[in-house]
């Protein structure tokens, strides 16, 4: 009977998900959006309440329709066409829907689906995504494409691919491995024709980055680098951004750029790369072995990146747990909205990428909070300089849970120092720019596509209002309530339900437990 009943409950959440086919509302030949506080992500302080105006997916008017706490006069409103769609947003914050720079789109070890992983995104006002290489680019070019036509809920898409990346419809080099400059460039003139955004490196000899990137640069197309150990000793992030890397990845080639008293980190004799409890370990001692904040060496760095023109994405939520381990493992989301499958691939492991809770303590903590002061120092005065600093998240791994991470590096951000518009400018209009967007994307100007976020609380206030699980308050009835969550997210001048959408993941993740007769559980304990 009991079997029964769980096949029955499988089948009612498997059949309620799958007939809605949710794909929106719009788009409108012209959509009014009423009464919002514009926070425009180019830094300017917030006003309203304005009316902002779309015409088939670009906005052409953004209005002053009175002042705060004053009833608006409808004689003042744009007026709404016959066959229009208007927008009751009264009240409301509206902000450019939210780029992130370092977004897989799930994994196979994983077993997060684009769907599931989308819906996260889409539901937390993430309208952009550059996809760092994953699945392949022609999986990637392909869901590109879908989300382009609007016929799958998804962000907007660039799509990177890993160096050296072969395959079945991608094999330039006949899947021999790239080991000259010439086969260098001619990989990165195939992936260019196949369609890719640009590439995304680990690292590779001095000669083969150099005419990658160089090859890349004369194509026109953007480039990042999460810069691995395994190549850092002879090629740093300097390397790469005077031979013309356009973006760098968490923070691997920043120290040992920094370095000025040795050439390589300090690893133990025992250290072994594929054992990552060492790799993540030491990756925690490695700051405090740079240049001192502010000496001649750290300053020489940092200004020749920033005339470099050169991006930092830093990620910091995904080594979160790293100092404080507990804290990410019993994130309030996890029991309603992480698949069964990810949560099992974050468990300690010796296999899982990002599973290194071999014997994960307060040492290894203590060491990764000195790290993080140290890195956002460098962050936050990149940014005071001029240097360009957006927001990428990076999740499916470390118990970081898509969606929900990109608001945890937003607050990461303003914890390293910048101010909540310098937080919301690094998460619209910075990642614009390092798209080479900006003309149509990251901020509320006439002209620009319909990205939009709607949230009923101030962000700037408080962030924890972006989460889909909003943020806890004492009223003033003395109520503990829940406010906040995205409302709305616009992409493409298509209004969605952020709440029905996070909803629709809670139901997949419902049926996997049912299906698998699987609990949450903490690592360790029956």
């Amino acid at each position: 009977m009991k079997n029964f009943i769980s096949v029955f409950i499988l089948l009612f959440v498997f059949i309620g998900f799958s007939q809605e086919n949710y794909l929106g509302d719009g788009p409108y030949d012209q959509l009014i959006i009423r009464g919002v506080t514009l926070i425009n992500g180019d830094g300017s302080p917030p006003k309203g309440p304005v009316d902002i105006v779309v015409k088939n997916n670009i906005i052409v008017d953004i209005k002053s329709v009175g002042y705060p706490g004053v009833e608006i006069k409808d004689s003042s409103r744009p007026k709404l066409n016959k066959g229009g769609f208007e927008l009751d947003a009264n009240g409301m914050y509206l902000l450019p829907g939210f780029i992130d720079m370092h977004g897989h789109i799930g994994g196979n070890g994983q077993g997060a689906d684009y769907d599931y992983v989308f819906r996260l995104w889409m539901a937390h006002g993430i309208t952009t995504v550059r996809e760092p290489g994953g699945k392949g680019i022609e999986w990637a070019l392909n869901l590109k494409k879908l989300s382009q036509e609007n016929k799958i809920i998804a962000p907007r898409i660039f799509a990177y691919t890993s160096f050296g990346q072969t395959g079945k419809n991608f094999n330039p080099l006949n899947d021999i491995p790239i080991s000259t400059p010439e086969m260098a460039r001619t990989w990165v003139r195939a992936n260019a024709k196949k369609g890719a955004d640009g590439i995304k490196f680990f690292g590779s000899e001095p000669e083969i980055m150099t005419a990658a990137l160089d090859e890349n640069k004369k194509l026109g197309l953007g480039s990042a680098a999460h810069h691995a150990q395994l190549s850092v000793a002879r090629w740093n992030v300097l390397h790469s951004a005077r031979s013309g890397l356009t973006s760098m990845e968490h923070w691997y080639g920043l120290p040992e750029a920094l370095f000025n008293d040795r050439t390589v980190q300090n690893y133990p004799v025992d250290y072994n790369y594929q054992n990552e409890q060492h790799r993540f370990e030491e990756a925690g001692k490695l700051w405090k072995q740079a240049a001192e904040p502010f000496s001649n060496h750290w300053n020489n760095v940092m200004n020749e990146l920033i005339s470099l023109d050169f991006t930092l994405d830093p990620t910091f939520n995904i080594y979160e747990a790293n100092r404080d381990l507990q804290r990410a493992r019993r994130a309030e989301w996890h029991e309603d909205y992480t698949l069964p499958s990810l949560w099992e691939f974050y468990e300690p492991s010796r296999i899982s990428h990002g599973s290194y809770w071999h014997f994960w303590g307060t040492e290894q903590e203590v060491e990764w909070r000195e790290n993080y002061r140290l890195w956002m120092k460098f962050v936050n005065e990149y940014k005071n300089r001029g240097g360009r600093v957006t927001a990428g998240s990076d999740s499916g791994f470390i118990y970081q849970l898509y969606g929900f991470a990109y608001i945890r590096e937003l607050e990461l951000l303003r914890e390293a120092g910048f101010h909540p518009l310098e937080v919301i400018k690094s998460a619209t209009l910075n990642g614009a720019e390092a798209l080479n967007m900006d003309s149509k994307i990251g901020s509320v100007q006439i002209g620009k596509l319909a990205d939009f976020v709607i949230v009923e609380e101030n962000p700037l206030q408080n962030l924890k209002v972006l989460y889909g699980t909003g943020a806890i308050k004492l009223n003033d009835k003395n109520e503990v309530i829940r406010v906040g969550g995205v409302k709305y997210t616009i992409k493409d001048g298509i209004i969605y339900d952020a709440k029905r959408l996070l909803k629709e993941v809670k139901e997949m993740v419902d049926a996997k437990k049912v299906e698998e007769n699987w609990k949450l559980s903490q690592p360790g304990i029956n």
